[in-house]
C-alpha cells in the first residue's frame, strides 16, 4: 500500500474515537441536527477503521507465514496461507482506496440523457436514433425505467433530437461519463456505392435534480409557451395546445415537453429538465475553471469532445479517453455497456487516487 493511502487510512480510528467522544456530551445529544450529521459521519468512518484494521491483521498474518517457512514441519500451511492472503489482501487494499475517494452525491439520482444529431445530415439524426435504443436495451438490462420527455424525428427516421428520462437509483454515476461526442463510421442505407460515412451526435447526461433545487427557480425569470404537440396521438395531438416550452430569460436555456396529453403534467416534466439543464451548466463552469489547472482524461462532460466511435465495417468501438477499443459492436450497440462502463469507472478511480495523492503532497509542503 502507498505511504500517502495508509497516512490517510490512519486518521479513521483517530477520527472514530473523536466522534464517539462527542456523541457522548448532552449539548451534542440535544441538537439533533448535529446528532444525525454525526451518527452518519461514525457509521462511514467506523465502516473504514473497521476494514483499515482487517488489512492490518492481514499483513501481521503475512509476516507470520513467512515465518512460518522457516520450519519444514509448518511450511507446507504457511505455504497455504501465504497464498489466500495473497489474494485477500490486494483486494482489501482495492476496496479501501474506494472508500477513501470522494463520492459524487448525485451518483445515486435518475438521469436525463439528452441526445443530438450532429454533423452528417440524415444519417446523424438516424444514428441518434440508434444511441437512444442503445441506451433503452442498457435500462432494460439494469433494470431501470425509461420515459421520452420531448423529441425532435428526422426527415427519414430518428431524431434531430430526443431528451430520455432513465429512472433507477445509481443510474447518473454508470450514466454520466457518455456526455460527448460520438462518431459513427458506416455506409448509410441511402448510400448506393457502398462508400463510408462519418457523421457524429452529441450526448449529455444529467442528473434528475431534487426538489429542492428545482424550486430555487425564480417563476420571474421564466417564460413558457404551449404549442400544439406533433407527431403521433390521434385527434387529440392537432386540437389540444397540450405541449409546453420554457425558457429561463437569465440564460436563454430552453426546455420543453409534449409527451403527456396533460398541460400541467407536461409543465412539471419541462420544468425538471430545465432545473438539470441549469444546474449542469453551473457545474460545466465549475469543471472549466478546474480544467484550467488539471485536465482529466473523463469527467469533464464537454459536449464538443469526441469520445467515442463506432465504426461499422469493422465491427468496432473505440472510447478514446481511454484507449478502450471493443470489436463487439453489435452487442453494445443492443445495450451491453457493462464492460465499457466499468473500464470509466476504474480510469475515473485512478485519476481520483492520483489527485488525491497529489493534493496530499501539496499540503505536507
Amino acid at each position: 500500500m502507498k505511504p500517502f493511502l495508509r497516512q490517510q487510512l490512519e486518521r479513521f480510528p483517530v477520527r472514530l474515537q473523536e466522534i464517539d467522544f462527542f456523541l457522548s456530551q448532552p449539548d451534542v445529544v440535544n441538537d439533533m441536527e448535529r446528532y444525525r450529521e454525526l451518527t452518519r459521519e461514525h457509521a462511514e468512518v467506523s465502516t473504514v477503521a473497521a476494514l483499515y484494521q482487517r488489512f492490518l491483521q492481514r499483513e501481521s498474518d503475512f509476516a507470520q507465514a513467512r515465518e512460518m517457512m522457516e520450519d519444514p514441519e509448518m511450511a507446507e500451511m504457511a505455504r497455504e496461507e501465504l497464498a489466500a492472503l495473497e489474494t485477500e489482501i490486494p483486494a482489501l487494499e482495492t476496496e479501501l482506496q474506494a472508500l477513501l475517494l470522494p463520492r459524487d452525491p448525485d451518483d445515486v439520482r435518475n438521469t436525463f440523457l439528452e441526445i443530438r444529431a450532429g454533423t452528417g445530415g440524415d444519417e446523424s439524426a438516424l444514428f441518434a436514433g440508434d444511441l437512444l435504443r442503445m441506451y433503452t436495451r442498457h435500462a432494460e438490462r439494469q433494470g431501470w425505467r425509461t420515459e421520452i420527455v420531448s423529441e425532435s424525428e428526422g426527415e427519414v427516421g430518428g431524431y434531430k433530437e430526443v431528451v430520455v428520462r432513465v429512472v433507477g437509483e445509481g443510474s447518473y454515476g454508470k450514466l454520466k461519463f457518455e456526455s460527448g461526442g460520438h462518431r459513427v463510421q458506416r455506409v448509410p442505407a441511402t448510400e448506393n456505392q457502398g462508400r463510408i460515412h462519418t457523421s457524429a451526435c452529441t450526448v449529455a447526461a444529467l442528473p434528475e435534480p431534487d426538489e429542492a433545487a428545482a424550486v430555487q427557480i425564480n417563476p420571474a425569470d421564466l417564460r413558457i409557451d404551449t404549442y400544439r404537440a406533433s407527431g403521433a396521438g390521434g385527434q387529440h395531438v392537432n386540437k389540444t395546445d397540450s405541449a409546453v416550452r420554457i425558457t429561463h430569460i437569465p440564460t436563454g436555456i430552453v426546455a420543453e415537453c409534449q409527451d403527456d396529453r396533460s398541460q400541467h403534467r407536461n409543465k412539471a416534466k419541462a420544468m425538471q429538465v430545465l432545473a438539470a439543464r441549469i444546474q449542469e451548466k453551473a457545474r460545466s463552469e465549475r469543471a472549466a475553471k478546474e480544467a484550467a489547472t488539471r485536465k482529466g482524461l473523463i469527467g469533464s462532460g464537454d459536449r464538443s469532445d469526441r469520445i467515442r466511435t463506432y465504426n461499422f465495417p469493422q465491427g468496432r468501438m473505440t472510447d478514446h479517453r481511454i484507449n478502450l477499443t471493443l470489436y463487439k459492436l453489435g452487442a453494445i450497440m443492443e445495450g451491453d455497456l457493462d464492460e465499457v462502463i466499468a473500464a470509466l469507472l476504474l480510469a475515473r478511480r485512478a485519476e481520483q487516487l492520483e489527485e488525491l495523492e497529489v493534493g496530499m503532497g501539496a499540503a505536507r509542503a
